[in-house]
């Protein structure tokens, strides 16, 4: 009778281990640190990176600097000032560089590190003063100089001409702007006639040395991934990534070059007509690693991983017998081996490949899970970002060695295969949040697709959730086009918090995803509403029959850009649907085509201009079938997004109004392509949500 007693308490007190977990909320989101990318000090003991913080009520996100033992114990905060980014080690260990505007512009500054009590000694040493301000900071490998971005004013010969051009334009009254090229604006901001350099500048500070002048970008515009730069292993040369075609609004032919450390004409190393970039030099100096793309015009062809011979100047293919995308990279110390991470059914393993290999070697998965940012320790081990669909980025740790993961067939995937021993959570910022909320695995399942192709689909439950009951269903469809649904996290479009106020949600991975071999992503192109959308309705159909607990009646599709369009195309289509979410998406093809900044991607798309092939645009435009719309929509579009023009947006919804299609708009003037500011993220969350309830729930 006692030990039941004890038993009952123990469960059901306030201090159980049974205690019930509470749903997922926003707030609980806007409180999870945002953990970037680790960098690994020379001697493999600590492990530097940051973290952000947001503070929702400021409406502000700021990072600052944490360490941790490489061999595991306490993450410590090593900053709390007005914000600190970007950490990296000097070449003996006893500084960390980092990106702070503390003082105004974003400029380079260096802390002296004290590893016996783990702070940062002293006041940090501010070591560029560039008026255009400082980014992508990276030391030479023997301390005496940091290498680093700014975007600047090509015909300026110095930084006084540019700090003077940019207070010309701040205090002049007329804000007007002559554009005789293309590219007067990309992603969500103008160019105003300034290019991306790469600078030198000595450690100590001093007067920086422009390393790539002239009229392009060095390095290219990049929405995030490896640096596109680097030192060789002497210092005395600098490997970069530079696109010099002639209309660049219309090229993905990104280039590899190299120039010395000193200064001097950059010479052309790489040779494909498709994208090279993000270079990376071997520890021994012999080779140059870089991903390459072989198809000009095409910014979603196979990121191949090639390594160039300095001495001969020979280029080896390693990954030709590997039909998956090589993302992030890292030498082994040894310079035989290279592990890098690729997308794979969801999924994003490490893969281990012998730089010796032979052509068409299939190379060897090492670390299961959805994994990132990697950086290779002394002694081999391996260090990492990983994230699932149920908690952000943290950092990991394993040590390469055994037999490779079993290979899958295709209608499953083994998420906890590894050939690693020792796999561990270094960094565990985000458990205390994490452990009050309820999160639901991920669910896969297979289904035949158009063509009688295998397609894969996810499947996320609600909290609490009880297989006796009927459940309605948020259709998320995903972005890119060529993008994926996986065991990833994020804070743009979360399932877990989609999820959170009952209902199943439900991600199809159709045509033109990624992680399935090029040939399914290749099947998108001039086909954006055919096989991506019967892969889709299909996979609905699917779900609707295999789990009883979905409510097939009480259904609504959300998606954003690509996601948008077709959800403007789902307008058209079927009226399956209670209500639809089209967030960025294009409404018009044609008028698309002319008020977009990346040319490159409607021309393969849709394989021509609309004058030479009209016929297409024409085919796969949502705006065509405007007397079928009659869901009801809501639409959310940015003004700054350049991508997909806000009036796309506005088209969308000015048609929904004449056609007395139950409609609302959500327009965010001070937002791009993505909602990224905690507020605006709060009301987009709270517009999406309560517009799926008011029309299913």
């Amino acid at each position: 009778m006692i030990r039941r007693l004890i038993t009952y308490l123990v469960l059901f007190s306030g201090f159980g281990v049974a205690q019930a977990k509470r749903p997922f909320t926003f707030e609980d989101m806007m409180a999870l640190k945002r953990v970037n990318e680790p960098v690994l000090s020379p001697d493999g003991k600590w492990v530097a990176f940051s973290a952000t913080d947001v503070n929702l009520e400021k409406n502000t996100k700021t990072p600052h600097l944490w360490v941790i033992p490489a061999a595991g114990g306490e993450a410590k905060q090593l900053t709390s000032g007005p914000g600190e980014d970007r950490p990296r080690w000097s070449p003996d260990g006893k500084k960390l560089a980092f990106l702070s505007d503390r003082d105004g512009a974003q400029q380079v500054w260096a802390w002296d590190f004290d590893p016996n009590t783990v702070t940062l000694r002293g006041e940090p040493t501010k070591i560029t003063s560039i008026s255009t301000g400082a980014d992508g900071e990276i030391w030479s490998p023997d301390g005496s100089t940091i290498l680093f971005t700014s975007e600047v004013y090509p015909d300026c010969p110095d930084d006084a001409c540019n700090k003077k051009r940019n207070e010309e334009r701040a205090s002049s009254p007329v804000k007007a702007q002559i554009w005789t090229h293309l590219f007067y604006r990309h992603w969500s901001s103008y160019n105003l006639g300034k290019r991306t350099h790469i600078f030198a500048v000595a450690a100590t500070g001093g007067v920086a040395r422009d390393l790539t002048p002239g009229e392009h970008d060095a390095p290219p515009f990049s929405l995030g991934g490896q640096d596109m730069y680097a030192f060789s292993p002497d210092g005395k040369e600098v490997a970069f990534t530079s696109n010099i075609d002639e209309v660049p609004a219309a090229s993905t032919n990104n280039e590899i070059f190299i120039v010395p450390t000193a200064g001097g004409t950059p010479k052309k190393i790489s040779t494909s007509p498709g994208s090279d970039s993000t270079p990376l030099y071997s520890p021994d100096g012999k080779w140059i690693a870089w991903r390459m793309q072989k198809r000009a015009g095409y910014e979603s062809d196979r990121f191949r991983l090639v390594i160039y011979n300095r001495q001969s100047g020979e280029i080896k293919n390693l990954t030709e017998g590997f039909d998956r995308w090589v993302e992030s990279f890292a030498w082994a110390p040894d310079s035989q081996r290279i592990f890098f991470t690729a997308e794979n059914r969801g999924d994003a393993p490490i893969f281990r490949l012998q730089v010796s290999a032979s052509p068409g070697t299939v190379p060897e998965e090492v670390v299961a899970g959805f994994n990132d940012s990697l950086q290779v320790g002394p002694d081999g081990s391996l260090f990492f970002d990983r994230m699932t669909i149920a908690a952000p980025n943290e950092i990991y740790t394993a040590k390469p060695q055994g037999k490779p993961c079993d290979a899958t067939p295709p209608d499953y995937v083994d998420l906890n295969c590894t050939s690693v021993t020792n796999i561990a959570a270094l960094t565990h910022l985000n458990d205390g949040v994490l452990s009050q909320v309820s999160m639901q695995p991920l669910e896969s399942f297979w289904f035949t697709g158009a063509s009688k192709t295998k397609v894969q689909g996810f499947l996320l439950k609600p909290p609490n959730f009880d297989a006796h009951k009927k459940y309605p269903v948020k259709f998320l469809i995903h972005g890119g086009p060529q993008g994926a649904w996986g065991n990833d996290w994020s804070f743009r479009w979360n399932p877990e918090l989609f999820a959170a106020n009952g209902y199943v949600v439900i991600m199809i991975n159709p045509r033109g995803s990624t992680g399935y071999g090029q040939k399914f992503i290749d099947e998108i192109n001039g086909d954006w509403g055919g096989k991506p959308y019967v892969d889709l309705m299909k996979g609905l159909d699917y779900a609707e029959q295999k789990y009883p607990f979905i409510d097939k009646t009480r259904e609504c599709a959300l998606g954003a850009s690509y996601g948008g369009y077709m959800i403007d195309w789902i307008l058209g289509h079927t009226d399956r649907f209670k209500c639809l979410v089209s967030h960025d998406g294009m409404f018009d093809t044609i008028s698309a085509f002319g008020s977009t900044e990346e040319l490159w991607f409607p021309l393969w798309e849709f394989q021509g201009t609309p004058w030479t092939n009209r016929k297409t645009y024409e085919k796969w435009s949502p705006n065509n079938f405007a007397t079928k719309f009659k869901t009801p929509t809501l639409v959310v579009h940015g003004q700054l997004d350049y991508r997909l023009d806000v009036s796309q947006g506005l088209e969308l919804f000015t048609y929904l109004q004449l056609l007395k299609v139950p409609s609302k708009m959500l327009y965010f003037p001070d937002e791009g392509h993505w909602v990224l500011k905690p507020q605006n993220s709060k009301l987009w969350y709270e517009t999406v949500n309560g517009w799926v309830d008011e029309h299913v729930k």
